[in-house]
């Protein structure tokens, strides 16, 4: 299974997904910004992947998705997001990083879509 679907395959199990890194600032403000607002996110912390896996370790899986921040924003994401975390999917679907995230949390676009994703009920 190549990296990309092996993400796909992640980001589809459930209807919250973040790809982060443990020491990674931004991760942790995405990932308290979800709990608070009493989603349960699954989190998969890529450092602590084996990257030995033929499947594609945590360095692979974040190489696709520093590609795929950066489609999904035209470009200019990936300059911004080099690391490709955090990566936040859901229902299956990119949202984005974390401006994308804060961004749709703002215009108040972020709880319709996770009650859409039922990841929320209220």
């Amino acid at each position: 299974m190549s990296p990309l679907e092996r993400v796909a395959r992640m980001a589809s199990g459930k209807a919250v997904v973040v790809f982060s890194v443990s020491g990674c600032c931004m991760c942790y403000v995405v990932k308290r910004l979800l709990l608070g607002m009493g989603v349960g996110p699954t989190v998969y912390e890529l450092d602590q992947f084996d990257d030995d896996d033929e499947a594609g370790g945590g360095g692979e899986i974040q190489a696709v998705l520093a590609h795929l921040l950066a489609e999904g924003t035209g470009g200019a994401g990936g300059a911004k997001n080099a690391a490709g975390v955090p990566a936040v999917f859901v229902g299956g679907k990119l949202l984005g990083g974390v401006e994308e995230v804060m961004s749709s949390h703002i215009n108040g676009s972020l709880v319709p879509l996770l009650k859409q994703a039922g990841a929320l009920w209220l």
